[in-house]
């Protein structure tokens, strides 16, 4: 089981990094994973839709990214792409 700072996690809120060709921004972590959520930078909105499933606004699409695979033992191959494993 590799072992994760999620201080030094945490610390790369508002990194922005390239992903699949894209610019997003690192804009919140979850500890259980731990796992990245990234908002794409670029004008690509997607209409989100609120608690009745009615579409009223268009926002940024977000993603999610695991920071280790499943057993925990080594990080994902997208993460490493990221080239963020030297920062925690």
């Amino acid at each position: 089981m590799k072992t994760i700072d999620l201080e030094k996690l945490r610390s790369l809120i508002g990194v922005k990094v390239e992903h699949n060709g894209v610019t997003c921004e690192i804009i919140e972590i979850l500890e259980d994973g731990p796992t990245l959520i990234l908002q794409d930078c670029e004008l690509h909105p997607v209409i989100q839709a609120d608690q009745h499933g009615e579409a009223h606004r268009r926002v940024p699409t977000t993603r999610s990214m695991p920071v280790l695979n499943q057993d925990g033992a080594e990080f994902t191959s997208h993460f490493l792409e990221l080239g963020l494993d030297q920062c925690i």
